[in-house]
């Protein structure tokens, strides 16, 4: 006969240790997700790279193009705003799209986010702007956790449970349906900013050649930092995308003080996006280019 159920069996109605009843299967989800936030943050060379990229090389090439800029203080702190700022959300979807190992940069995250926090006004700064005279830091506060720290939250949550069948095909719809949402937004945002345009077209539109220089020149130093680290080819294609995409999106609400350099921010975010299609096809055939040759390892 068997033995009858003790008062632990009565309260949680499953035997097994303690725990595991209130969230089955839940277990091997988050397990997968910590070891490839582990792993990720142990990849010393590739958060190397990604700072050396966005924190030493950027500030250089914007320095370089700062006297080319329009002489209107607005419009050049709308520049630096957008410039100076690593982006740490959609670069991960366009490093997916070129096949990139985008899985290191959610673990680069936290790390491009403070050190943008704590080095823009410097950067600022020493190029003769002082970001808290003209804007308040409470919006961009604000804007870190609605557009930042919220979703990434709810991004980890669904990387644990696209562990799972079901929810890998809830990962894999949200996925493909990124880039609309993305494009929506944009659109959105561009239609809120061109009535503030006014008589600054000129200005604005001075601003494009340096934004598309922006990008072909970060494609170059950032092969020459992925060649000097190392780095194999997605971690290198993924390396590309964080050097050449920028913050623009959170950097909005500080520039939205002044209406000219918010729309100089969002026509940064135009000239991007279109940047960021061509290079989901042409960045891996620059970084590979070098993998061929044998200087860059290629994960199996």
């Amino acid at each position: 006969m068997p033995a009858s159920a003790g008062p632990a069996d009565d309260v949680h109605g499953l035997e097994g240790p303690p725990g595991r009843w209130t969230a089955p299967g839940l277990g091997p989800g988050l397990e997968h997700a910590s070891a490839e936030l582990v792993c990720s943050l142990r990849d010393g060379r590739f958060l190397s790279a990604a700072v050396v990229v966005n924190f030493v090389v950027v500030p250089l090439v914007v320095a370089a193009k700062f006297t080319f800029l329009p002489p209107d203080q607005a419009v050049r702190l709308g520049v630096l705003l957008v410039l100076l700022c690593p982006c740490v959300d959609y670069v991960i979807v366009f490093s997916g799209l070129a096949s990139g190992s985008s899985r290191r940069l959610p673990a680069a995250t936290p790390v491009l986010l403070v050190a943008q926090m704590l080095l823009l006004p410097g950067f600022l700064y020493l190029l003769g702007l002082e970001l808290a005279n003209i804007v308040e830091v409470g919006p961009f506060v604000e804007a870190l956790i609605v557009l930042i720290v919220i979703p990434l939250v709810f991004a980890w949550a669904l990387q644990a449970w696209a562990a799972r069948r079901v929810g890998q095909k809830v990962s894999d719809a949200a996925t493909t349906t990124m880039v609309p949402l993305m494009a929506g937004t944009l659109l959105v945002v561009v239609a809120s900013q061109v009535p503030k345009l006014g008589d600054s077209l000129a200005d604005v539109a001075a601003v494009v050649p340096p934004y598309a220089a922006f990008l072909v020149v970060m494609a170059f130093a950032c092969k020459a930092v992925v060649h000097l680290l190392r780095l194999d080819a997605p971690k290198g294609w993924a390396i590309v995308f964080t050097g050449a995409t920028r913050n623009s999106l959170v950097v909005l609400p500080l520039a939205l003080a002044l209406a000219v350099a918010a729309v100089v921010v969002v026509t940064q975010t135009l000239v991007e996006v279109l940047g960021m299609v061509a290079d989901v096809r042409l960045v891996p055939r620059l970084v590979l280019a070098t993998s061929r040759a044998g200087d860059i390892p290629v994960e199996p």
